[in-house]
C-alpha cells in the first residue's frame, strides 16, 4: 500500500481492475477546502488515458510491474508479434494493440516487454526512444525551396510513412522517435 504522497511519472497503479501507469500529476491545495491530486493515468492492457483525482493521503494499491529485454523476431498475420526473450531464449507472441507503435518495429529490434508478475502476462511493449531506418523511398526535393521547414513523405524499411525534410534523399539512414513518430536526424 502507498498513498498519494508517493506518486511519481511511470508508476504503476491498480485500480479498478486494470492496471495503469502514471502520466503527470500535481498535487493541489487550494486557498479553500482539503487538498488533492489531479493525475493524468494510462492504461496499460489497451492504452486509454483518464484524467482522475485523487483526495490527498489516500492510500493506493501499487501494481508489481517488471521490465524484462526482448527482441524482436517476426509478424505473423495481421495481429501477432513474436518476440524472444534475449536472456532465457523463450519465446512470446503479442497482440498489435500492446505495443506502442508497431510500424517501426525491424527484425532484430530491442524492445522491452512490460510484466504484470503477479499474473505473468505482457501489459505493454515499448520500442526505445529513437530507431535508424533506412528510407526506401521518397520523391526527389524541389533546389531551392529551404526557404521554409517544408517536410515530404518518405516510406522507411519497415513499411512506415514518415514526414521528412526535403534534403533527405533514398537509401539514406534516418532517427526516427518512436513516441511521436517523427524524424529526429540523419545517421552519419
Amino acid at each position: 500500500m502507498a498513498t498519494t504522497a508517493d506518486f511519481r511519472n511511470g508508476l504503476c497503479i491498480e485500480m479498478n481492475g486494470d492496471v495503469w501507469s502514471v502520466v503527470e500529476f500535481l498535487h493541489v491545495k487550494p486557498g479553500k477546502g482539503a487538498a488533492f491530486v489531479r493525475t493524468k493515468l494510462r492504461n496499460l492492457r489497451n492504452g486509454r488515458q483518464l484524467e482522475h483525482t485523487f483526495p490527498s493521503g489516500v492510500k493506493i494499491d501499487l501494481a508489481r510491474v517488471e521490465r524484462r529485454p526482448y527482441q524482436f523476431l517476426y509478424k505473423e498475420g495481421q495481429s501477432f508479434y513474436h518476440f524472444m526473450h534475449t536472456e532465457t531464449f523463450e519465446q512470446l507472441a503479442i497482440e498489435e494493440n500492446l505495443i506502442s507503435n508497431p510500424g517501426l518495429l525491424k527484425e532484430g529490434q530491442g524492445v522491452e516487454v512490460m510484466y504484470h508478475v503477479d499474473t505473468e502476462t505482457p501489459l505493454s511493449c515499448e520500442l526505445p526512444a529513437f530507431v535508424e531506418l533506412s528510407v526506401t523511398y521518397t520523391e526527389p526535393g524541389v533546389k531551392g525551396d529551404t526557404a521554409t521547414n517544408t517536410l515530404k513523405r518518405a516510406n522507411v524499411e519497415t513499411g512506415a510513412e514518415i514526414m521528412v525534410p526535403l534534403f533527405i534523399e533514398e537509401g539514406e539512414k534516418i532517427k526516427v522517435d518512436t513516441r511521436t513518430n517523427r524524424y529526429a536526424e540523419r545517421v552519419k
